[in-house]
């Protein structure tokens, strides 16, 4: 038991330098060198203060994670060197989600608990009783890093433009079963349909007002839908997105 409380305090010794966990731009190898852009070297200079030496870790998306050291540092760009792989890549679920556009807190909130549980893609949408605003993708790009990096995610997930749901439909591939979240409770519940959910898969959640009569006909008459509902209780729709995610990933992905 002494020996768990002594680990235990070396841990909370840890400063939170060691913990610094960032994206980088470009493919990372063993032995070289990264050069961060000017606001991630402000970030790591003038927010956490670190010096020549200290450790961080970087993630590119396709090789995994490096522990790597402060080599140099200037006023708009700091040097790192590259170490050993401490975690190699892995690729999230084939799982997609698609929403209708909330508003613009609300659109920030699923796309960040998107990335943290895993989503390959997001799609954002416009139906018949959805938000409309403009979407900055540099923004909602990062975003995404951010939620990445706290995550300890080790991919990125693709972020599409802003679709109708007529062109969704239009140009959608039937071998992705698309599972929509039906507010008016006439579907079934995920543990009776997760057989009809494996990926590839979509999920698409509707905006506050729930989708349209009309846009509800064209789902359920669709081969490669699946009709579901999350309870008898009407959630909002921030809430349906992260609460479909998380059935998901227990049922059909890597939660398992």
């Amino acid at each position: 038991m002494q020996s768990v409380f002594l680990i235990y305090a070396e841990f909370l010794k840890m400063s939170k330098k060691n913990r610094i966990r960032l994206f980088a731009k470009e493919e990372l190898k063993e032995g070289d060198f990264y050069h961060t852009d000017e606001s991630q070297a402000h970030y790591l200079k003038n927010v956490m203060r670190l010096k020549i030496g200290d450790t961080l870790f970087l993630f590119d998306g396709q090789n995994g994670e490096f522990e790597c050291k402060i080599f140099q540092i200037s006023k708009k760009e700091i040097v790192v060197k590259i170490g050993q792989k401490v975690f190699d890549f892995e690729k999230s679920p084939d799982i997609w989600l698609i929403f209708a556009m909330l508003k613009k807190e609300n659109t920030d909130l699923v796309v960040q608990k998107a990335v943290e549980l895993g989503a390959s893609k997001i799609i954002p949408l416009q139906t018949e009783y959805c938000t409309r605003f403009n979407l900055k993708k540099e923004r909602v790009r990062a975003q995404i890093i951010e939620a990445a990096e706290q995550s300890r995610r080790q991919d990125l997930p693709a972020f599409e433009d802003l679709m109708t749901f007529d062109g969704l439909i239009e140009k959608w591939d039937q071998n992705r079963r698309l599972v929509y979240l039906n507010e008016t409770g006439d579907g079934q519940g995920f543990a009776n349909l997760a057989d009809k959910m494996l990926p590839p898969a979509a999920l698409l959640i509707g905006p506050e007002g729930g989708f349209s009569k009309k846009e509800l006909e064209i789902l359920k008459k669709l081969k490669y839908t699946v009709n579901v509902s999350l309870s008898k209780r009407i959630l909002r729709a921030e809430t349906a997105a992260v609460a479909a995610l998380a059935c998901w990933q227990a049922f059909c992905g890597d939660w398992k």
